[in-house]
């Protein structure tokens, strides 16, 4: 994790005792505490990839298209914008207590170990390797304590319910770029029906992603470890930490893709003639 960047927190107990008055952490250290840093800082280059392969599987846009679209969207999302979304809505929704709190956590030996593999598993070419392990842990794991905790971890850290909701925000952001393909003016409101309709399907698919992925992350993070993780992720202060970070992210991410759909709906439509 990177010193000094807007990410990873923790004062420990006996600092917090040792004076007669000491000031809670601000959202910048419990965020520089955190592994968010390092995985937001993955944001650009993982939402331009997994776009545009997104776009050439669909088959709907040209691979050129595709492409221009991706390259876009890389320097459009800015990882510091998204780092400072989510600093300044936990200054607005987290209570000095519960600052400490997460702060306190991401201070442990435990958390340390968890956010490095956290780290390590958001890197883009880490998802090749997910989807090869997934057959093998998926088997390896059925009915034991570390797939009975999935349920757990997933309520309390918004996992899936966040990554659904961040890709039907993604595909409407994009919808306007569909439309340039098409002489129908009510083909952007189709679009549009047609995600929200998919979203039961897709909480399906994105359900069984972020599973793999639970199972691949902390695959050397012990029940025990995991167990002390899930209940930092249910306390109150957890909870919070979780709502605040994935809203936020989505917030910060949805405007821009936004921008790439128009700019490339504009750049699709010929300008009219003169005079016309």
């Amino acid at each position: 994790m990177k010193p000094g960047t807007l990410v990873k927190p923790l004062l420990v107990v006996g600092l917090l005792m040792a004076g007669p008055v000491c000031a809670a952490p601000s959202a910048r250290q419990v965020l520089a505490a955190s592994p968010i840093d390092d995985i937001v800082a993955q944001y650009p280059a993982m939402m331009s990839q997994g776009i545009r392969d997104g776009l050439k599987r669909s088959g709907q846009v040209p691979p050129m298209i595709a492409d221009t679209v991706g390259h876009l969207v890389n320097s459009s999302v800015s990882a510091a914008s998204i780092e400072q979304q989510i600093e300044k809505d936990l200054e607005k929704g987290l209570t000095d207590k519960q600052l400490e709190a997460v702060a306190s956590w991401y201070n442990t030996p435990v958390a340390k170990k968890i956010a490095a593999a956290e780290i390590a598993a958001s890197a883009p070419a880490a998802w090749q390797n997910v989807q090869a392990q997934a057959p093998k842990l998926n088997k390896k794991y059925k009915g034991t304590q570390r797939a009975q905790m999935f349920d757990r971890f997933d309520r309390a850290s918004r996992a899936t319910e966040s990554a659904v909701d961040t890709t039907v925000a993604v595909q409407l952001g994009l919808a306007t770029t569909m439309a340039a393909f098409s002489q129908d003016s009510v083909n952007y409101d189709q679009l549009r029906k047609r995600i929200e309709s998919q979203r039961g399907a897709l909480r399906g698919v994105v359900g069984q992603q972020v599973y793999d992925s639970y199972l691949y992350t902390y695959e050397k993070i012990s029940d025990q470890e995991m167990a002390l993780y899930v209940d930092f992720l249910e306390s109150k202060a957890g909870l919070a930490f979780s709502r605040i970070v994935t809203t936020s992210i989505q917030k910060a991410i949805t405007d821009p893709i936004e921008s790439v759909g128009s700019q490339v709906a504009r750049f699709l439509t010929p300008a009219p003639a003169n005079g016309q």
